[in-house]
């Protein structure tokens, strides 16, 4: 849940895996979201299974909230056929990334939690999450392409439009914030397109082959008071 004392100085960013930006091109974007780690994991376990010499190896994938004393969330597990290559790892973590990030969302929205925070579908979530995949299958500096603004501007967005979670983006592109000190222009959100870097990789969608065998998609996870449930 996104708070107006999460937006920091762009200059800061660098340094920092946290906090509240505002892009351009790509609006809101929360750094702990983009940072990628569920990504490199999910990699990971792909480059295991790979080596492990089995037919087929199994990948989880997870997004969590933590309420304390638990977290709950949804996970995706799916047996991969062993021979993928580089491109194919890329393609089906991005699908599963995706699946997931959606039915957590869902999950987030469900009324037992929205009593406490508007994070459902919130305007920054996915197009982070997106971000951070990009961040570790294609690393490199993408700072200077996204038009990070000041502090100052992204705080004028937050005072004029309200709290991000006012504004839900069901999908993956971006929802885009006119500056209100620009009087040129209408003072609307409106859906902007993703950059070109960021639909380099299309999700897997062979679902009728044998390459992907989903066993749960978007199932629930549960870990508090050492209790587990998928």
């Amino acid at each position: 849940m996104s708070k107006r004392k999460d937006i920091i100085d762009p200059q800061a960013s660098g340094i920092k895996d946290t906090g509240l930006v505002y892009s351009e091109i790509l609006g809101w974007i929360d750094l702990g979201h983009a940072r990628g780690g569920d990504i490199t994991d999910c990699l990971g376990q792909m480059e295991r299974g790979e080596a492990s010499g089995q037919p087929y190896y199994l990948v989880e994938y997870q997004q969590t909230m933590t309420y304390q004393p638990f977290s709950t969330g949804r996970c995706s597990r799916w047996n991969i056929k062993r021979g993928r290559t580089l491109t194919e790892r890329h393609s089906i973590t991005l699908a599963m990334m995706m699946d997931t990030a959606i039915a957590f969302e869902n999950w987030q929205s469900m009324p037992f939690f929205s009593w406490y925070t508007d994070s459902g579908f919130s305007a920054e979530d996915l197009v982070s999450a997106l971000l951070g995949f990009y961040k570790v299958v294609q690393p490199q500096n993408y700072w200077p392409w996204l038009k990070i603004v000041s502090k100052e501007a992204a705080l004028r967005r937050w005072d004029y439009y309200g709290a991000l979670g006012s504004f839900k983006n069901k999908g993956f592109n971006p929802l885009l914030f006119p500056d209100p000190a620009d009087t040129r222009i209408p003072h609307i959100p409106y859906k902007g397109r993703l950059p070109n870097f960021m639909m380099s990789i299309r999700p897997f969608t062979r679902f009728d082959s044998d390459i992907v065998r989903r066993i749960d998609a978007g199932a629930q996870v549960t870990v508090g008071w050492d209790v587990k449930k998928k």
